[in-house]
This record gives structure tokens, sequence and C-alpha cells, in this order.
């Protein structure tokens, strides 16, 4: 940091901060100025360029969500050429796996599934990532979760009502918003063509297998939320 932040300033990285911590992924300009009470994405946006200047964030810019702490640089990552090593010697494939179509009733992180990996360290999202998952149709386009985006998804069981998860309904690997009821839960697609899910755990079978921490818009590296 070349010189201190103003108050101002501190709040705004503060914000940036907490919101990267609790969703893994930055605000946009617009949500910054209507937590700080700013009149216009366009003072949000004076002040990240001076944290930029003084180097406690870096900007990526034409993107909504383009704001990177300083030891977070996917891109670069993700851009670097592979470097060829010699024949002779085994290396284990490093990254996130990047999950493709699932089979039925197989474990997702089965081999068979992994068309790759992506050079992305499991910590540039909060709580870490465990693998990223294609996204296939557009059930969650309205919180912009699109066709072709690789979801960073956190392995567990336990969510809360709210969070997006991976579900598997017996054979099927599905996104969608959680929300439970006793024995009922229902997940919601986040378009209103798709109708709600609505299952009793009672008589039907519901298995989590984790919970949305990020989105890479279009798996191109570009890290959004």
């Amino acid at each position: 940091m070349s010189r201190p932040l103003t108050s101002r300033q501190q709040h705004v990285f503060d914000f940036i901060v907490k919101t990267m911590g609790e969703f893994g992924y930055p605000p946009t300009r617009a949500e910054i100025a209507k937590a700080l009470g700013f009149r216009s994405p366009n003072a949000a946006e004076e002040h990240l360029r001076a944290l930029e200047r003084k180097g406690v964030i870096r900007i990526i810019r034409n993107t909504s969500r383009g704001i990177r702490l300083p030891n977070q640089e996917p891109q670069e990552a993700l851009d670097s050429p592979v470097t060829a090593l010699p024949t002779n010697v085994e290396t284990l494939p490093t990254g996130l796996p990047v999950i493709g179509e699932v089979a039925a009733g197989s474990p997702i992180l089965a081999a068979e599934h992994i068309d790759r990996y992506c050079p992305l360290p499991a910590e540039y999202f909060t709580p870490k990532a465990d693998y990223l998952l294609r996204v296939r149709g557009l059930s969650m386009k309205d919180i912009g979760i699109l066709e072709g985006d690789l979801l960073a998804v956190h392995r567990t069981d336990r969510v809360r009502d709210g969070q997006i998860v991976v579900a598997r309904l017996e054979d099927e690997v599905t996104v969608k918003r959680f929300k439970r009821q006793g024995h009922q839960v229902t997940l919601f697609a986040e378009n209103a063509e798709f109708a709600p899910i609505v299952i009793d755990l009672r008589s039907q079978s519901l298995d989590i297998e984790g919970v949305g921490v990020g989105v890479i818009r279009g798996g191109n590296g570009q890290a959004l939320g």
C-alpha cells in the first residue's frame, strides 16, 4: 500500500472484502453505492480507482464484478501457457477439476466426469471450491448463472435456506436455490419459465453435493458473481 486509505476508501475496501468473504465474488459498483450510501455507481467507481492507485485492489476493465485483491490473479493463471514436462516424469493433475456430464448414479468427482483441470486456486473462493461444475441450461439465468458457465462448488451437505446448491435427485444433478420446511425441500429455479421442484424427504431421495461459491463466466477464466 503506497499511501494510507481515507476513511471512505477504507469503508469501500472493507465492503469488498466482506462481500468476497460471504459470497465468493466481489460486489458491483451499484451494490457498493447502495451499501455505502453513494448517490450513484460513478461515485463508487471513483473510490475504486483511488484504491487501485494505492495498490490495494486491481480493477479488470469492462466487467461488472471486475475487482481483485492483489493475491488473487485468476485470469493470468488461466491464460498462462502450459510448460511441457519431460515425458519420463510422472505428474499429478493440479487445480480445480472441471466436471462435465455426470453419469447416473456415479460420484460427481469420478474420473470419467472430469473434463480437465483449471489452474485456479481453491482459496480464490470463500469457502474454498472443490470443483467446477459446467452449467447446463438456463434455469438459473436470472442470477447470472448461464449455459456453459462454470459454477465453483464447495463440497458440503450442510446447507442453509437461500443458498445455491448442487443437488442430486435420484439420477439427475441440478443447480437450484434451496429451501427446507420440515420434511419438505423445495428447489427453486431463478427463471420464471421453470417450476419449483418439491421433494418429500419421507419418500424421495435427495443428496446435496455442495454449495455454489462463485461463477466463471463461459468457462473462460473470468470469475464473476
